[in-house]
């Protein structure tokens, strides 16, 4: 339980300082495998897709900002398939 409470504190610091300016790195994972990244630098997100990511993931344009937890959902419904953002250091 602490665990989870340390990640989900590690979660919510990065997304703060991702929201002012400090850069913030997910990496987006599907069917056990890494296929794309999110990015937020200085206020601006960007999503891409690595080689060989579903195209039902890469064609997403939809909103980007700040809740990563709601785009997980999102893009879990598009693929049919649990998708996880995992924060990463910068």
């Amino acid at each position: 339980m602490l665990s989870l409470a340390n990640q989900f504190v590690a979660r919510a610091t990065r997304l703060f300082f991702a929201t002012v300016g400090e850069p913030a790195l997910w990496t987006v994972s599907a069917q056990g495998r890494v296929v794309g990244s999110l990015v937020c630098q200085n206020g601006s997100w960007r999503l891409s897709w690595f080689n060989g990511a579903d195209h039902r993931l890469t064609s997403y344009a939809g909103p980007l900002g700040g809740d990563v937890e709601v785009l997980a959902e999102t893009l879990s419904a598009r693929l049919g398939a649990p998708v996880r953002l995992e924060s990463q250091p910068v």
